[in-house]
């Protein structure tokens, strides 16, 4: 299906998405209710299935059919997948599975880990999916709200990237909008990708002063850290290189045996990610070579501990024009932006895909002050409404 020029003015004006905004403003106060209790079932890192559960079982009372995989993601539409537009918002959290949960209420937010990310695009996708199973707003596209799994930290996306594998049930998407956290401006529509790595040095080893001289893996560890950090990075497009961790020794008089790093890359661009991995593995292998003395050398070998791919979504693609077109529409400003959400994966294989937030203000993210304050949420549930009707009738 090729893409159309859609003139959302004119859709929002008809007479079911008309009817679907005010039902999605009449119940922005029980999204909220939801929110509560979606935010007290736990969603660990790798221990998302109580939530995926809980997600699965409102759409059914929603009556979809939705299906659970065997990673604990949820899928629920009413057609066929193939071409399908997929609206997204991932179960879990970054916190530990003994985190207190429960919410708490000062001055007109609510406090509690993980209420706005992503418990807000969680419980605004069950909002819309209510609305579209109520009123038939006649669109080409078959629409999939999707649950899923790993988006935090070492989860590495696993669940965006076993749903869109070779053979896998949103391979064929038309796109993708990934509903993440609260806000009403940002359109992240430029993929952050990464590599993080650990690297280990190893060597004989020995003692501090009878030994002396034979090559110390964390010498070589730290001088190869010393060169990759003072390497001149691109600004355009934007590309970090952060040695986050090293570690080394058993004892202050003992050279030695083992030294390891992690090492986090970042960079909107997929070649520049190559590039910089190759140069990583490049300087390290130069340093150990360095470091031999006779019959003495070093070994140095990688370990792959996250991979999230990069790419863009044009700003002129009709999926982007339409975001900023329904963000423009609740009297906001778009701004876009790059990050690294679940819409990496899509992105990364040519699927059109965005990420934004289910309106709403927010702070203390990732900590346990997390807050959510619906000051605009009503608004945001609009904008996600308009932004799924004009994109399954433009792309």
């Amino acid at each position: 299906m090729a893409n159309r020029t859609v003139n959302l003015q004119y859709l929002a004006g008809a007479e079911p998405i008309a009817r679907a905004r005010a039902m999605l403003r009449a119940r922005a106060v029980s999204v909220v209710d939801e929110m509560r209790e979606l935010v007290a079932v736990p969603a660990p890192p790798f221990g998302e299935a109580r939530r995926s559960a809980w997600f699965a079982t409102r759409l059914q009372e929603a009556g979809y059919a939705p299906v659970c995989d065997e990673l604990h993601n949820v899928i629920a539409a009413h057609g066929p997948l193939d071409g399908c537009l997929v609206l997204a918002a991932h179960l879990d959290t970054v916190f530990p599975e003994d985190t207190p949960l429960t919410p708490r209420e000062r001055d007109g937010r609510i406090y509690a880990p993980g209420i706005s990310d992503n418990v807000r695009g969680l419980a605004a996708i069950l909002a819309l999916a209510r609305v579209l199973a109520e009123v038939d707003l006649g669109l080409p596209r078959t629409v999939a709200f999707v649950g899923t799994v790993g988006e935090e930290a070492a989860g590495d996306l696993r669940g965006m990237k076993h749903l869109f594998r070779e053979g896998g049930p949103l391979r064929n998407a038309a796109a993708v909008i990934a509903v993440d956290g609260s806000g009403l401006r940002r359109i992240v529509h430029r993929a952050v990708g990464s590599i993080r790595m650990r690297v280990t040095v190893r060597g004989s080893g020995g003692h501090s002063w009878a030994d002396y001289g034979i090559p110390n893996p964390l010498h070589a560890l730290t001088a190869a850290m010393a060169r990759l950090a003072s390497m001149p990075l691109p600004s355009r497009p934007r590309t970090t290189l952060t040695v986050a961790r090293m570690q080394g020794g058993t004892s202050i008089n003992a050279i030695p045996a083992e030294a390891w790093a992690e090492i986090d890359i970042r960079s909107e661009d997929a070649a520049v990610l190559r590039r910089l991995d190759e140069a990583v593995h490049t300087v390290l292998t130069e340093e150990t070579r360095a470091a031999r003395v006779g019959r003495h050398g070093l070994e140095v070998d990688s370990q792959r501990i996250g991979e999230r791919p990069a790419g863009v979504t044009a700003a002129d693609h009709p999926l982007v024009r339409v975001a900023r077109a329904a963000t423009r529409m609740i009297g906001e400003r778009p701004e876009l932006i790059a990050s690294s959400t679940d819409a990496n994966v899509p992105i990364s294989l040519g699927i059109p895909g965005i990420a934004i937030g289910a309106g709403g203000e927010s702070g203390g993210m990732h900590t346990l002050e997390e807050w959510y304050s619906d000051e605009g949420g009503a608004e945001g549930l609009e904008r996600l409404l308009l932004t799924v009707a004009g994109a399954a009738s433009a792309l």
